[in-house]
């Protein structure tokens, strides 16, 4: 089985600012540390998160194409694993936002 090959980009001005690469291809995602830098989802691309032992995640694609969706999850699973994460739960939806806060 072929394993995909991950690089991880690290901001030097920034350490919670990560930008996650596949080798071979264009996949690109950005890791945001919710505590700690502003994020804004754009509508453009895709988002998850995560939960590191407390500090919330979030991962965004960036110039994603759509091609291969389950390419950004062995990504982020890839990350989890880089950071000793690798039970590290990925969720579709900000944790931050809750169905308490909606009102109908």
């Amino acid at each position: 089985m072929d394993q995909s090959v991950f690089l991880l980009v690290q901001d030097s001005h920034n350490a919670c600012r990560e930008v996650i690469r596949h080798r071979d291809g264009d996949l690109r995602i950005k890791v945001y540390c919710l505590g700690q830098d502003g994020f804004e989802p754009d509508p453009d691309e895709l988002q998850f998160y995560g939960n590191d032992n407390g500090n919330l995640l979030a991962f965004e694609t960036s110039g994603y194409d759509g091609s291969d969706p389950l390419l950004v999850i062995e990504a982020i699973r890839w990350y989890a694993d880089y950071i000793d994460n690798p039970r590290m739960e990925i969720l579709a939806e900000d944790p931050r936002i809750s169905d308490a806060d909606t009102i109908y």
